[in-house]
């Protein structure tokens, strides 16, 4: 099951703005000449509350259909849903309230025109309104996947907290060669190499290390992956791990049979 994100989209501010610029426009392309005036002001205002209207009912299906059926479900099928269910329910709106607004408001024949020419051009503006929406959502996706990769920097520039006398100190992960047990604790060794007993059980630790940079090669043994040489293979399709011959662990770890296909995935990823 998909799950659903809350509607995250700036968009109030932009379309407060860019309503009545439409609505502008759209006075340009189908009046040939336009008489200021009080009339003018008055039909003016109601074509950009009809337009904030349309915009708010395609604005809450956009948000609807980011619960029921999100991006990740099957993208193409979304954006025809989208587009064709707000363009349909936007001139819909469109057209009622100016039905309603010349009943209460003109002794004039309704002008057939506007069926012919300013939907037209209505139906245009709402396929931009997808196109805005669709653009919006994506660089949205850009945005949380860059802020989450500046989150992943941080942790990893913070390093491994650990405790030493009355201090709590962070050992940047690139310091760190590895862990080990040494008389039922959990060691830290870094690359210098230096020493830090922790509070905390091997499985534990593991839990909060990077997977693309540590391995747990058996029970007492994670390494991190600049120290690790190579491999080759032993018996019963275990291997044996090459350390680096300056860090404090063994030069040769052995590696079971279960563990050697994800040992062998991790150092060479496809």
């Amino acid at each position: 099951m998909l799950n659903y994100r809350p509607y995250r989209y700036n968009d109030v501010k932009l379309f407060i703005i860019l309503i009545p610029l439409i609505s502008s426009i759209n006075y340009y392309l189908t009046y040939t000449t336009i008489s200021s005036g009080w009339r003018f002001v008055f039909t003016f205002l109601i074509d950009i509350q009809q337009g904030y209207v349309a915009w708010y009912c395609c604005r809450a299906i956009i948000i609807y259909l980011d619960k029921v059926y999100p991006y990740e479900r099957n993208v193409a099928r979304r954006i025809m849903m989208q587009t064709s269910i707000t363009t349909f329910v936007g001139l819909l709106v469109i057209i009622l309230q100016t039905l309603l607004m010349h009943y209460l408001f003109s002794d004039r024949p309704f002008p057939l025109s506007f069926f012919t020419i300013d939907i037209v051009i209505i139906g245009i503006w709402f396929l931009v309104l997808n196109g805005i929406y669709i653009g919006l959502h994506y660089y949205t996706e850009y945005q949380e996947s860059e802020d989450s990769r500046e989150q992943e920097k941080m942790v990893r520039n913070q390093g491994f907290l650990v405790k030493y006398g009355k201090k709590n100190l962070s050992i940047p992960f690139a310091e760190i060669a590895g862990f080990t047990i040494e008389n039922e604790y959990a060691v830290l060794t870094t690359t210098e190499p230096k020493s830090y007993y922790l509070d905390e059980s091997l499985d534990a630790v593991e839990q909060k290390l990077p997977p693309e940079l540590f391995f747990r090669l058996n029970r007492q043994s994670i390494v991190h992956r600049q120290m690790v040489v190579g491999f080759d293979r032993a018996e019963n399709g275990r291997i044996n791990v090459l350390l680096n011959t300056t860090s404090k662990f063994p030069q040769v770890i052995p590696v079971s049979r279960l563990k050697a296909p994800a040992f062998k995935n991790w150092f060479q990823p496809d």
